[in-house]
């Protein structure tokens, strides 16, 4: 589930907390950060689990409405549609999911299920919604649809759930924005002939786990002497002129530049400029691009980019 870019950003973000702090523990912050990237992985999964718990809630309100005093015609033979939503039950009934959600001992949406009421209260009343249940039938493409609407339109720009996810745990608002294109990215490329669908794991493999903590324990190792670096190209700039994540992202390229071979140059550079256009001051990307293609070609002519590979200068 998590790109390499979502590794970066997790360790700039324990970079500045570890800057940031007065306890200077690496092997806390090693710890900590590991720890962040698992619950990032526990919102993924939680949101996932949200979106069948609301369909079961549209179940249970489809059974409470047959069973009124004075059922309406609607209520009495009601659209299956939604229940039947072929992409939640496909996401269902490979039971991949609920093994997580039980691994992982979430049971937010059980003991916290008013949150799935409100969520459901909005989407009935929604009217590409309704409009989606008048169908006499739908295709597993538009199955698809409306899933991806409701994630996108009503569930993850909810401002109740979004105070809940933050009373839970403060770290999953910084994850929000990459859980949640992960989840309509597996909506996307979840095909109808699939058995199951299949959730990703935390990390695509053993490789990517350990350049998170290699490159958080190298670049606080190194620090000063990637500060030296960045201060010989900026002379005219005062230290605390620098932003801190600025600071941060440059000595993270540094870092790949000089303590992992097979990352090419051009892939850090560009990995780190995307970094700080979502995360620094708007023109953190040009004085970072500058910076760094100096000490690209300066390193390169000293010959300390020890790259390996063809094309990885």
């Amino acid at each position: 589930m998590l790109t390499r870019r979502h590794i970066r950003v997790k360790v700039m973000q324990s970079f500045y907390a570890f800057t940031q702090s007065k306890n200077q523990n690496l092997g806390a912050e090693k710890k900590f950060i590991y720890k962040s990237m698992e619950d990032m992985y526990d919102l993924f999964l939680l949101n996932l689990d949200l979106l069948l718990q609301v369909r079961n809630k549209a179940q249970d309100f489809i059974e409470k409405s047959q069973k009124k005093f004075l059922p309406t015609a609607k209520d009495i033979n009601p659209s299956l549609n939604f229940v039947d939503n072929k992409f939640l039950k496909q996401l269902e009934q490979s039971g991949q999911l609920e093994e997580l959600i039980e691994d992982h001992k979430l049971n937010n949406w059980h003991q916290d299920d008013e949150y799935v009421a409100i969520l459901w209260d909005l989407i009935k009343e929604d009217e590409r919604f309704i409009a989606y249940l008048d169908q006499e039938a739908t295709t597993y493409k538009e199955d698809k649809k409306i899933v991806t609407y409701l994630f996108k339109e009503i569930i993850a720009p909810n401002d109740k759930l979004y105070e809940y996810l933050e009373d839970k745990k403060l770290t999953w608002l910084d994850d929000l924005p990459l859980v949640n294109t992960a989840v309509l990215k597996l909506i996307s490329k979840t095909k109808e002939t699939q058995e199951q669908v299949r959730i990703p794991a935390l990390f695509k493999n053993e490789e990517d786990e350990e350049f998170a903590i290699d490159l958080l324990e190298k670049c606080l190792l190194n620090q000063e002497y990637y500060s030296n670096l960045i201060q010989d190209k900026t002379p005219n700039w005062d230290k605390d002129r620098i932003a801190d994540i600025d600071s941060i992202l440059l000595k993270m390229a540094l870092c790949e530049f000089l303590k992992f071979p097979s990352i090419p140059v051009k892939v850090s550079i560009n990995e780190y400029l995307e970094i700080a256009k979502e995360y620094s001051t708007p023109k953190s990307s040009i004085f970072i691009n500058g910076i760094l293609d100096k000490l690209s070609k300066e390193l390169k002519e000293k010959g300390e980019l020890n790259k390996v590979g063809r094309g990885l200068m």
